[in-house]
């Protein structure tokens, strides 16, 4: 099959050239002024798949420099704000010809030129093709030998997202939860659970890294680049969850590998970010995944906390109380910059992740290293226990007064805006700081003696035990959706015509 992919100005009719087949894709942002939708001919309209209004506002300002928008564009495309649109067309140019409309008059220095060179390649790590504003074809590579869930396997880990590892920290924290609460076997299965997940997971992160390595590094110096420090959390989750079991040397191996890439990722990603020249500088790029900077070091104090307990250290202790107070300080910088992202820049309801519940989460983490840190011997931690209690106490009341506005922001996006609830890895962000907080409300409760705060405690885990199970079985059902031989899903069906992929740019980003 050959792939067939027009460009065109929206007010030209469409002609014979595009065959019956065809599909006419407008892919802006904004609907051109002056023409009916009636007369558009259109079969879908892509918003989302349109540059971010930064980098559009950024090319305005340098028109000349096509490359670089290029090559920003082309990054974008894999983010979490353009995948579901981007996958959209590629299915829709997979099923034959499409047409891309714009309203743009330069196609040859547009996003639309760069869409062209996108759905031409064999995948998305191909050289640069020629474009030309009538037509690109590319004969399509020879049908995959493997069978659809093999190729399916093979494009995820590709494009693997780098909060792959998020699934085992709320599978993790949810295990500790159900353990607080006396629910032993399911613990332990879901502990297993993890232990399974972490293994699959750092070995695909390793074949992207040896495999991808261009996907690797656009990912680590782009927005999304904290993510990876869900690999240094995971290891930690797990190495807390183990030791009440007894597993105290695994639990330290978990622990050091935690640590040694908590040591890198925690440097590492602030100088990606700073001194890379191939970002967009912008508030706009600020996304709740910035707060896994402060999870990291909050997950070494939790995990070298747990361990000092159970097998007295004092550079287990030391390392606690200073990574504790490092993501005390980095939770604070990274909240004002969040804070000011939301506050100061309009924001899409489809821009509006999961990812902003670890906001939450970061907060509940804090509390949970200082109420470890109470339960060693006293004068061993530098700091007093009173210190420790204030600040759990304020951290905690502040992460309950965030769950509310949360809850609303939920509202907002998918009731009030009609985002459409459909699983992706996102949802993960929302078990671990659900997770985290039951864990943290018992144990708060346990160590002050509150029993209100310790039954409140009890009640939580359940509650996060269910959201487990809903994002799980969901997790599940789209990995086990029926895949054709040729390897595509379910998704890949004729799209219904005239009908646009997201509301209309005025939404703000």
């Amino acid at each position: 099959m050959t792939k067939q992919i027009s460009c065109r100005t929206i007010s030209e009719q469409t002609s014979s050239m595009d065959g019956e087949t065809g599909e006419r894709v407008l892919v802006d942002r904004l609907w051109p002024d002056g023409v009916s939708r009636s007369d558009a001919l259109l079969d879908a309209w892509l918003s989302a798949i349109a540059p971010s209004h930064e980098l559009q506002g950024w090319y305005g300002r340098h028109p000349r420099e096509f490359e670089k928008f290029r090559r920003r564009y082309l990054t974008e495309l894999s983010d979490q704000e353009h995948r579901h649109a981007a996958e959209r067309l590629r299915a829709m140019a997979d099923l034959g010809h499409v047409t891309l409309l714009t309203a743009t008059p330069d196609m040859d220095h547009s996003h639309v030129a760069v869409l062209a060179e996108w759905l031409a390649r064999s995948d998305g790590d191909g050289a640069r093709r020629p474009w030309r504003a009538s037509a690109v074809q590319e004969p399509a590579e020879p049908a995959p030998s493997r069978s659809g869930y093999g190729a399916v396997l093979s494009a995820s880990v590709t494009s693997l997202n780098p909060a792959s590892l998020s699934f085992v920290m709320g599978t993790g924290i949810v295990s500790t939860a159900l353990y607080v609460n006396g629910a032993g076997t399911a613990s332990a299965v879901l502990l297993w659970v993890a232990l399974a997940g972490f293994a699959v997971m750092i070995s695909a992160y390793a074949w992207r890294l040896l495999r991808r390595r261009g996907r690797f590094v656009a990912d680590f110096v782009g927005p999304r680049a904290f993510a990876f420090l869900t690999i240094a959390v995971s290891a930690n989750v797990l190495a807390a969850r183990l030791v009440p079991d007894g597993h105290i040397a695994v639990a330290g191996a978990f622990l050091a590998f935690g640590a040694v890439g908590w040591l890198v990722l925690d440097y590492a990603v602030p100088l990606a970010l700073i001194t890379t020249l191939k970002r967009n500088p912008s508030l706009d790029q600020v996304n709740g995944t910035w707060f896994l900077w402060a999870v990291g070091s909050e997950s070494v104090a939790v995990a070298a906390a747990s361990l000092a307990h159970a097998s007295p250290s004092h550079a287990l202790t030391v390392l606690a109380v200073v990574c504790w107070a490092i993501g005390l300080i980095q939770y604070l910088l990274t909240a004002a910059i969040v804070l000011a992202r939301l506050f100061a820049r309009p924001i899409r309801p489809e821009g509006l992740m999961t990812s902003v519940w670890i906001f939450m989460g970061a907060a509940a983490l804090a509390v949970l290293a200082a109420v470890r840190l109470m339960a060693l011997a006293p004068g061993q931690t530098l700091l007093s226990r009173p210190l420790l209690v204030g600040v759990a106490v304020v951290l905690w009341a502040f992460s309950s007064w965030l769950i509310p506005l949360l809850l609303a922001l939920g509202v907002w996006r998918h009731v009030l805006r009609g985002i459409p609830l459909r699983y992706d890895l996102g949802w993960w962000n929302l078990v671990f700081p659900i997770g985290m907080y039951a864990v943290t409300t018992h144990e708060l409760g346990c160590a002050t003696a509150t029993s209100w705060l310790t039954s409140a405690g009890r009640w939580e885990v359940w509650v996060a035990a269910g959201v487990w199970v809903v994002v799980f079985v969901t997790m599940v059902a789209a990995w086990v959706r029926p895949v054709p031989p040729d390897g595509r899903g379910a998704g890949t069906a004729r799209p219904q015509p005239a009908r646009a992929d997201a509301s209309p740019a005025r939404t703000g980003s």
